[in-house]
């Protein structure tokens, strides 16, 4: 079987309608930068310094206006006004929970939505962003994944994600002013809609914009990559991004995992902790998290507990229990409160870190595994996605 083939539904790929229009800066790397503003025009000893003072601009200062980059001369900015855009992903719905989550509804190229998600914490605030419109890998308690594959984000599209969500925080500074070290927007996690290493080069182009120190400037510690389990391009994320790595592991034996995250039998249990093995050492990471979702009777008993232990022996890591956020015509029910307080002593108990999430966001549907678009979903009975998930 190619190796490369994703274990999914039927999958309707939609290309993405490119702009017949001026060419947008974001989501540009700064040699791709540098090589559009030399064909536009721009000297190329010139080059390196215009894209510095740009990408300040653009990244550090959160301006879209090119008429108000002042140390840029009036011709210039004419010029780079006529021939590019600085263009985000336009906000759709603005919800926000009564925990003051917020949850914005985002268009891109095509008309396609995906969501995004904020979550203010007292010491920090994350935000939750998409790499894909839909998601390819069907996992059965997840309500994204029961929607089909549309396309990837571009770079441009998931940094604009983070882009959105500042504006909304008003968290840009103005120019000027001394850099700040308090932000309301310090962490990023991949975690919403879409399996981000099936869409490798967009996301890791996207980090290391949010990570280079004259824009953005988020630290890779700050920035949690969650896959699935797509094991031949682990290794890849820890030597060209080096962010923090999460699995959603969620079963402790092959069989409940190949029903619960169908990738998992393309590449099992096995596989997938070698490689998280090795993830640590190449990228410094302190340690790895292992996302586990509570399901009633499915993967909850102490049995599983002391399996779950037994698994990830030897690797630095952190378990997050996460109670099921149910959804319309979900085929599970959340773990008992007793049961997961018993599950995580266990955990605890082996010396692991073992924290039970707090839903966040229940009630506008913004919580792990409720985001699903409005207009790409395609509505499935109870009984099909019991079906499908072999239950």
């Amino acid at each position: 079987m190619d190796a490369k083939a994703p274990i999914t539904q039927d999958v309707l790929t939609i290309p993405r309608k490119l702009s017949d229009g001026p060419q947008n800066l974001i989501g540009l790397s700064r040699d791709q930068m540098r090589a559009a503003l030399i064909a536009a025009g721009t000297a190329e000893k010139q080059a390196k310094m215009r894209v510095g003072q740009i990408w300040q601009w653009i990244y550090h200062w959160g301006v879209r206006d090119f008429g108000e980059m002042t140390n840029l001369s009036k011709d210039y900015r004419a010029m780079l006004a006529e021939t590019f855009v600085i263009e985000l992903p336009e906000v759709v719905t603005r919800q926000v929970s009564d925990d003051g989550t917020r949850k914005y509804l985002v268009r891109i190229a095509g008309g396609h939505e995906v969501e995004v998600v904020y979550i203010p914490e007292t010491d920090r605030g994350t935000l939750c962003i998409s790499s894909q419109v839909g998601c390819t890998l069907t996992c059965s308690f997840c309500h994204t994944g029961t929607q089909k594959l549309v396309r990837n984000l571009t770079a441009a599209e998931i940094v604009g994600q983070v882009m959105v969500a500042r504006d909304d925080l008003e968290e840009w500074p103005a120019p000027g002013t001394r850099n700040y070290d308090s932000r309301l927007l310090s962490n990023i996690v991949l975690m919403g809609m879409g399996e981000p290493l099936y869409n490798f080069e967009n996301v890791r182009d996207a980090m290391k914009i949010a990570m280079d120190p004259e824009g953005i400037s988020l630290s890779r510690r700050r920035i949690t990559l969650s896959t699935s389990g797509v094991v031949p391009e682990i290794a890849r994320t820890a030597e060209e991004i080096g962010c923090q790595l999460a699995v959603s592991f969620h079963a402790t034996t092959d069989e409940v995992r190949d029903r619960l995250v169908p990738i998992n039998k393309r590449w099992p249990i096995a596989d997938l902790l070698d490689a998280l093995r090795e993830y640590p050492k190449v990228s410094n990471s302190e340690r790895i998290t292992f996302e586990y979702v509570m399901l009633d009777g499915v993967n909850d008993s102490d049995e599983d507990a002391h399996r779950l232990i037994k698994l990830i022996e030897g690797i630095p890591a952190k378990i997050n229990l996460i109670p099921f956020n149910e959804w319309p015509g979900a085929p599970y029910k959340r773990s008992s409160n007793n049961r997961i307080r018993k599950f995580a002593d266990i955990i605890y108990e082996a010396g692991y870190a073992s924290p039970v999430r707090k839903p966040r966001g229940e009630d506008i549907m913004a919580a792990c595994g409720q985001l699903k678009s409005a207009t790409e979903r395609a509505r499935k009975s109870k009984a099909q996605i019991a079906q499908e998930a072999g239950l």
